[in-house]
């Protein structure tokens, strides 16, 4: 397998995935410490979701721009420089002194989740279109920052014995790997010039499966994205966990979802990415209605089915995008992630009402299921019907033509 690699891949594609670890874990610092800081300030489950999923705002919308300037100037400088700006905001956070500053510097937090797409052109432009899955679901494990963030987060402030510090650390890890990021990284050569942003713009519009793929990792990253960060609050209200018992859990969610994405982009490279969403959508509308009760063996046994599944559909949904799009991977795959951030901004502001409008949250889970069914059906007959037709040779467009 080493054999098909070019030389340097595998330094790249260490580089990105930790790069992309890192801007994950400050991406969800505000997530992980949303109890303490809830408490703080007197916040309603409302106010206590818009402070959450904050960030993912900027995060989502700043990933098609992102992706687009990646592939007009580089992976390599377009990565540094969001891990360098994306420390301001956390430095911020950390002196900031009302809910409202967290609400201005959590938005602007957002910059480091615009990182994804970057990562995404950088290095599958390293590997040849049968390892593409792979590799990407080894860069797509840089989830694990989340994880980092969730249980690092509260212990880190138990030992300083206040939550700032843990922003200013944070920070200064984001601000030293843009440094080394610049320094190490390399962009593969092209053998083509790069688009301009007009070139790249006009993919977007001439291609319906572009905006199905952004449809699919709405829920598939969208879902983790949202249960990643709103699940210490949700274990807290529902079932009455301490603080360290809910982030444990909870890092343990985004490790298996986590460790579940190359698994997914290698199930893909062999069987196919679509074949595999198919199983995913199917199968994550059943443990969503598990998510549904208040029992907690019932809910843990529907948590660990959805992070499995979500992991596998992020990996089999970035098998696609290079696989239909590999001159345009980064600006598709900007607008990709943009909806995938955006499947993590709605939901814990829908989780945050339905918890307020009814007491619990098992309307959002079943809404879940319904969504997961949804896709399940545009991928059978459309994603799916398409390659059967050219299989069979009926008239179709090719992956080229879209």
């Amino acid at each position: 397998m080493k054999g098909t690699f070019r030389p340097g891949a595998i330094r790249a594609l260490f580089l990105s995935t930790t790069a992309f670890a890192i801007s994950f874990a400050v991406w969800g610092l505000i997530a992980a410490l949303a109890p303490t800081l809830a408490q703080l300030y007197g916040l309603s489950a409302t106010e206590k979701s818009l402070m959450i999923a904050i960030p993912v705002l900027l995060g989502s919308l700043g990933r098609l721009p992102a992706g687009m300037l990646a592939d007009r100037f580089g992976g390599r400088k377009v990565f540094a420089v969001l891990l360098a700006v994306s420390a301001l905001p956390a430095f911020g956070l950390g002196l900031s002194t009302s809910y409202a500053q967290l609400l201005l510097f959590g938005f602007f937090l957002g910059l480091a989740g615009a990182t994804f797409p970057v990562g995404v052109g950088f290095t599958s432009k390293w590997f040849p279109p049968e390892r593409q899955g792979f590799a990407l679901g080894i860069y797509g494990m840089g989830n694990i920052g989340q994880s980092l963030a969730v249980f690092g987060a509260p212990v880190l402030a138990l030992f300083f014995g206040d939550w700032r510090p843990v922003f200013f650390v944070f920070a200064a890890v984001a601000l030293l790997w843009a440094v080394v990021f610049y320094l190490f990284a390399r962009d593969a050569a092209a053998a083509a010039q790069p688009p301009t942003l007009a070139e790249s713009l006009s993919v977007l519009r001439r291609s319906p499966l572009a905006w199905i793929f952004a449809l699919f990792y709405f829920l598939t990253f969208g879902g983790f994205v949202a249960l990643s960060i709103y699940l210490p609050t949700l274990l807290r209200e529902e079932f009455a966990l301490a603080a360290t018992d809910a982030g444990a859990r909870t890092a343990g969610f985004v490790v298996l979802a986590t460790l579940m994405r190359p698994v997914g982009g290698l199930a893909a490279d062999r069987y196919g990415g679509a074949r595999v969403l198919a199983w995913v959508f199917g199968l994550l509308a059943a443990v969503a209605l598990l998510m549904s009760t208040q029992w907690m063996p019932t809910f843990t046994v529907g948590a660990l089915g959805a992070a499995t599944l979500l992991g596998l559909g992020n990996g089999a949904v970035f098998k696609l995008v290079p696989q239909y799009f590999p001159k345009e991977t980064g600006t598709v795959t900007g607008l990709v992630g943009a909806f995938g951030g955006l499947g993590g901004f709605f939901p814990p502001l829908a989780l945050g009402l339905i918890r307020d409008a009814t007491g619990s949250y098992a309307l959002g889970f079943v809404l879940l299921a319904l969504f997961a069914l949804g896709c399940f059906a545009i991928d059978r007959f459309v994603i799916m019907g398409r390659d059967e037709a050219a299989r069979k040779g009926a008239p179709a467009k090719t992956p080229a033509a879209r």
